[in-house]
């Protein structure tokens, strides 16, 4: 698919090793595709596959679940290298990715025997020695015990809550936060989704006539197909644009430029939402929400006999303890696992580095306003520029974004401009808040744009909904010098160093699900009373910030550690979790 990047890019001054190791990292997304199939957790696992390669690991790529074909057998196929990593993908894996789509296939996702040997014979056969395990949605849980049986070496970064969740989020419904999944009970109902035999018998037909027509000519296909369904129940073949979706008359048109005595700046194009659109509106998580959930441990580790989600938990929590490692690039979510059973000693914190990051701090620093705060609220001339940077996912907030700019007093909006950057189908967004012309959408991104990006906000704004993980946009905004409203939910606590009343800090928290909490928040940076630091106020009080050659560097380090059979390095291990404590090695 990427030939012209089969092989990895020399860099200058990028350390190499001299005992090189035989690597295999495993997900659910094409590497190659990075952040556009994955999210983060993809971009992360591409990088770190890549950094590796560069230093001379032999670094293999094996995905599972999202491969399909009318051909039987369950088998792996090479299918690219890229960037220096021989990706190799399952075909017909009986567990199906991702994690939605075999909700409803516990029993297999619990044990897949004959799919787990399948991998574990291909990785003995590659010589491998440590499997890195980025993400087992598309695997069975048995997988870990196999490779440990079999005599390697296995390193698990979890980067949300599948061990325990099949939802992953802990986010019951993609809603509220699940402090209590009642023995199993609660899971029964959390998501509407189809059978896996739906999603491989799809999968088998679209990818089996890809495979021999072309993409192209099944997209033909599918919307001649739509065109003749729309006939047979006598609509127009075409699709007739939706009238809330074309802007109406402008109700002051005969006033020309006549402000008359009116001074608010809503305008009034009349979109109207269709029902699919209609805000999905979260659960409110409490500002003690961390402490809550860590605290649960009786109810975590109920199991009512018989229920099918439970046993999945319990056997979730096993695979993690069967490993010689777990490290996740959060405290809380470290902690949350072993509130849940896992086994203390075998966890540690990595942070995580990446290429962007590194460009985007350079850039910051580089630049000649680095020292200076770029928004003063008694002398402004100017908005307070805040940014969303994302997706439209349900976890990531910004249906709470959305709801905070519409209920906040109309003169804090006015002195604010909003920017919305976010991957996916964003129309009913932009429909909801065209009326307020302090709201701008650009779209989605690619990593390497944030280091311009930058340039055209001051605060960044992440109002997550879920326990958040060690989101990568939190260190976007870190590494870029901006201070960031942020949700008290999750890993992004453990780096602030929170502002207040006249005083500075690199982020400013709000509850979780909470518009109100929100827009106070900015409102109080508005008014002056939390003060905007500069970028180089922001890199100070954010010391434990990775680069992405100490992250490949760090990584290596535990591979090596538990092949001598040593576990976690100490230099890892956490026993806080409000903070971030963990001194990276080598972190610049």
């Amino acid at each position: 698919m990427f030939a012209e990047h089969a092989e990895p890019q020399e860099i200058e001054h990028w350390p190499k090793t001299d005992q090189p190791l035989r690597i295999a990292l495993l997900g659910w997304a094409r590497l190659s595709l990075q952040q556009r199939e994955g999210s983060g957790y993809n971009l992360n696992a591409s990088e770190l596959a890549a950094g590796l390669a560069r230093s001379g690991h032999k670094a293999l790529y094996v995905r599972s679940g999202m491969d399909y074909s009318v051909r039987p057998g369950i088998r792996i196929g090479f299918v690219e290298r890229w960037r220096g990593v021989d990706c190799h993908h399952v075909v017909n894996s009986p567990n199906v990715a991702p994690a939605s789509a075999n909700f409803r296939n516990m029993a297999c996702e619990i044990k897949s025997p004959e799919h787990s040997r399948l991998v574990v014979d291909f990785l003995r056969a590659q010589r491998v020695q440590v499997a890195h395990i980025h993400s087992m949605e598309g695997y069975g849980l048995d997988l870990i015990t196999a490779l440990r049986a079999a005599g390697l070496r296995v390193v698990v970064t979890p980067h949300n809550y599948w061990y325990a969740c099949p939802q992953v989020d802990l986010l019951h419904a993609e809603r509220e936060i699940c402090f209590d999944y009642d023995g199993g009970r609660r899971c029964e109902g959390c998501l509407s989704a189809r059978t896996p035999v739906f999603h491989r018998r799809l999968r088998k037909a679209e990818q089996s006539a890809q495979r021999r027509f072309g993409t192209f000519a099944v997209g033909l296909g599918w919307h001649a197909a739509r065109a003749v369904q729309r006939r047979l129940h006598g609509m127009d073949p075409k699709d007739v644009p939706f009238s809330g979706d074309v802007a109406q008359t402008d109700p002051e048109a005969g006033a020309g430029f006549d402000v008359g005595d009116r001074r608010e700046t809503v305008i009034e194009p009349g979109f109207d939402l269709r029902e699919i659109e209609a805000p999905k509106v979260p659960g409110i998580a409490p500002m003690d929400a961390n402490e809550r959930m860590l605290a649960n441990r009786d109810v975590h580790l109920r199991v009512l006999k018989g229920n099918i989600y439970a046993r999945r938990r319990l056997a979730g929590i096993a695979a993690l303890n069967a490993a010689d490692a777990v490290t996740p690039p959060s405290a809380f979510v470290l902690k949350t696992y072993e509130a849940m059973g896992l086994d203390p000693s075998r966890g540690g914190v990595v942070r995580l580095g990446q290429p962007h990051f590194d460009v985007i701090h350079r850039r910051t620093r580089r630049g000649p306003h680095y020292a200076t705060r770029s928004w003063y609220a008694r002398t402004a001339t100017r908005p307070l520029r805040l940014a969303f940077l994302g997706t439209v996912r349900p976890n990531k907030g910004l249906e709470v974004f959305a709801s905070a700019i519409e209920r906040m007093p109309a003169g804090v909006r006015a002195g604010c401009h909003f920017i919305v950057r976010a991957f996916g189908n964003d129309w009913a967004f932009r429909k909801r808040l065209s009326r307020f012309p302090e709201v701008s959408f650009a779209g989605g991104f690619e990593p390497w744009a944030i280091a311009s990006i930058a340039g055209e906000y001051d605060v960044g704004v992440l109002p997550h909904v879920w326990f958040e993980n060690s989101p990568l946009v939190l260190l976007e905004h870190l590494h870029a010098g901006k201070m960031v409203i942020a949700s008290r939910l999750g890993g992004p606590v453990e780096w602030a160093v929170e502002a207040g009343d006249g005083r500075a800090g690199n982020m400013l928290m709000c509850e979780g699900g909470d518009p109100d909490s929100l827009a106070s928040a900015i409102g109080r940076v508005v008014s002056g009373e939390v003060p905007v630091p500069s970028g180089a106020e922001v890199h100070a009080m954010t010391p434990h910030l990775c680069d992405y050659p100490s992250h490949v560097a760090n990584v290596e380090t535990v591979y090596r550690s538990v092949l001598a059979g040593e576990g976690v390095p100490e230099a890892f291990t956490t026993n806080d979790t409000t903070k971030n404590p963990q001194p990276a090695l080598g972190a610049r």
